[in-house]
């Protein structure tokens, strides 16, 4: 009886595997005749991503007309000017505000606060020399105060801005 029940088992697991199976194909052979039906409008995104990744990364130039080119090319590049902080502004309490502050208003390693005592010998000093220990970097400060963007004229308006603020 027992040898009986096991073939009766085997025979219905047997069967219901076979259906899952072909239900599983069923499903898989309707999802891609619903999917080929379907039109794809292409993603202007992925476009010019594909656009972008198609570019050459640099120009080759060959004979007379590929020297003019490339002198021309070399040209273009040194007449563009550096972008400058700020849009350029000389707001020197903007450009404090922005950059010194983070330091100057904490006294980070050293750095004058707008506490006139924390100066110390750096008030007997002329202007010149502080904007151009603001250029150059001074001890843990960094050239432009680590703003490579930042122009002469606006290091100078930050220093008139400190020096009309002490304390």
């Amino acid at each position: 009886m027992s040898e009986e029940h096991d073939r009766i088992f085997i025979r219905n697991f047997s069967i219901v595997i076979v259906a899952l199976m072909a239900f599983t194909v069923l499903i898989i052979l309707l999802s891609l005749a619903i999917h080929q039906t379907q039109e794809r409008e292409p993603s202007a995104a992925r476009i010019a991503a594909v656009e972008e990744r198609l570019q050459p990364l640099a120009g080759v130039y060959a004979g007379e007309t590929g020297r003019a080119a490339a002198q021309a090319a070399a040209a273009e590049a040194v007449a563009e000017e550096p972008e400058v902080a700020f849009g350029g502004s000389t707001d020197g309490e903007m450009i404090y505000e922005r950059v010194c502050a983070a330091c100057h208003d904490a006294g980070v390693a050293g750095a004058p606060t707008l506490a006139r005592e924390t100066w110390g010998d750096r008030l007997d000093q002329d202007r010149e020399a502080l904007i151009a220990s603001v250029i150059d970097g001074l001890g843990a400060m960094p050239p432009r105060a680590g703003r490579a963007d930042l122009s002469d004229e606006q290091a100078a308006a930050s220093v008139d801005y400190m020096l009309d603020h002490l304390d």
